[in-house]
């Protein structure tokens, strides 16, 4: 597969990954290379299907939209939309939006095991001992035995309750947007969080940054925690209160464990880097050897199925 073709009346598709390092792309699309350079590959205008850069912020996302008239289908390498949402009312009205549903939950959840166990056994101070040669014994916090909050239990959250099931905790509870009944117990909404709060060790939020979340665990919330609870985020930083959070970090009443943060990436000097009780990992939930064989499957089948002029999956938001 060659990374342009040499059909002119083909739709274009851009993309962050070089065609010629996707298997099973189909035949009958004019494929272009953009990663977010300044330049880009071909008039935006021509674009039909947008697969946005990774990672590479809202700025980048955004940018080309106000210039693609033609385009039918945009394409995100993250599970959350929130850094392409400001550019969608540059669109044109039927335009799907897709998120990348399957590529993200096993890397991510692992991550959310790896904070908690770190956090609980005492990883961070264990680093700084042997930093400064000292044999720091004792004892520590096992996640066994303790009660586990998922905040966002889509693909993610279920992921996550996937890896937890081994480890024997007393129970796990269950938040998203909707209630529901699954295979392992209800789900529970947003409104139940008054009453679910000050029953968990440890509260995970994976929920997706969205109007209804944003600042969503702010002081109020952080109160109800019980004392020495633990707070893990892989959702997005804007979720959180970071003023709220680092009062209580530094009374030493809650501990937490961020992989994304409230500003990010978190600049020098920030007091939330020096906080008490606190384990910072930079947005790397996603960022593993398994994104990029499992970004390229999602791009391959959701470019054939366009192709053959079936309905793309992950389908989010459809601009009006």
């Amino acid at each position: 597969m060659t990374s342009t073709m040499n059909s002119t009346e083909a739709p274009d598709v851009w993309l962050p990954i070089e065609a010629d390092g996707i298997e099973g792309l189909p035949e009958g699309l004019n494929y272009r290379f953009w990663n977010g350079g300044q330049d880009y590959p071909a008039d935006p205008a021509d674009c039909a299907f947008y697969v946005v850069p990774y990672m590479k912020g809202p700025e980048v996302a955004v940018r080309p939209l106000s210039g693609m008239s033609s385009v039918r289908v945009v394409q995100t390498l993250s599970a959350g939309i929130d850094h392409v949402e400001p550019g969608l009312g540059l669109l044109p009205a039927g335009v799907r939006l897709c998120n990348a549903k399957g590529v993200h939950e096993a890397s991510t959840a692992e991550l959310t095991l790896a904070l908690i166990l770190a956090s609980l056994r005492g990883f961070p101070g264990f680093v700084r001992g042997q930093d400064n040669e000292e044999w720091r014994s004792g004892f520590y916090p096992a996640l066994a035995d303790k009660s586990v909050l998922i905040v966002g239990y889509g693909s993610i959250g279920s992921a996550i309750e996937d890896r937890l099931a081994p480890f024997e905790c007393a129970r796990v509870a269950r938040v998203a947007r909707s209630a529901r009944t699954t295979a392992r117990g209800p789900v529970h909404t947003l409104d139940d969080l008054p009453a679910l709060l000050p029953e968990a060790d440890i509260v995970i939020l994976s929920t997706p940054l969205n109007p209804s979340t944003q600042g969503l665990v702010g002081a109020d919330f952080l109160a109800a925690m019980r004392d020495g609870a633990l707070l893990v985020n892989v959702a997005r930083g804007g979720v959180v209160d970071t003023k709220a959070l680092l009062s209580e970090l530094e009374s030493g009443r809650l501990h937490a464990a961020l992989d994304v943060t409230d500003p990010e990436p978190l600049p020098s000097g920030h007091p939330l880097w020096h906080a008490p009780n606190v384990l910072i990992t930079p947005h790397v939930g996603g960022s593993t050897s398994a994104f990029l064989p499992r970004a390229k499957r999602l791009i391959a089948g959701q470019l054939s199925s366009f192709a053959a002029g079936e309905p793309v999956r992950n389908v989010v938001r459809t601009t009006g």
